[in-house]
């Protein structure tokens, strides 16, 4: 018996099939001519370059940031300073009069109610704060 290297024989094929590989070209040269003029920009714009340095007199006239901190029973702090809601309200109020208005950083522990952080934000809102953040931490493994 005796081996033949393919052929009309039946043996092993030794040739070897493009076809796959040609379609994967095909399709390779597809997506690059339809995202090709995508990539290039018809209007060419010069942006300015500018490099960033804080006035001074800006920082200067900052405010200084307004910590609400706010317990799991209700207890509400401004700058760790226990106050009740109706001292909140005045306070707030008179924060939201002044030029420039300071921010409002409002933290809550992890166990207090969404509620009652609600309703310290309409409270801040209602007296006219403008810039209400809320403060937390990273959870771990970001």
């Amino acid at each position: 018996m005796a081996f033949s290297s393919g052929g009309g024989s039946g043996g092993p094929m030794v040739d070897i099939n493009v076809t796959p590989l040609v379609d994967v070209m095909l399709v390779l040269l597809i997506i690059f001519i339809i995202t090709t003029p995508l990539m290039s920009q018809k209007v060419k714009v010069q942006l300015p370059e500018t490099t960033f340095v804080p006035n001074q007199d800006e920082l200067a006239k900052r405010a200084p940031p307004i910590n609400i901190a706010v317990q799991e029973d209700g207890s509400i702090y401004w700058n760790d300073e226990p106050v009740t809601k109706d001292v909140l309200e005045s306070r707030l109020s008179s924060a939201a009069q002044q030029t420039p208005q300071p921010s409002l950083n409002l933290r809550g522990d992890k166990t207090t109610k969404m509620s009652t952080i609600n309703e310290i934000t309409r409270i801040a809102q209602g007296q006219g704060m403008l810039d209400v953040g809320f403060v937390s931490t990273k959870q771990k493994g970001q």
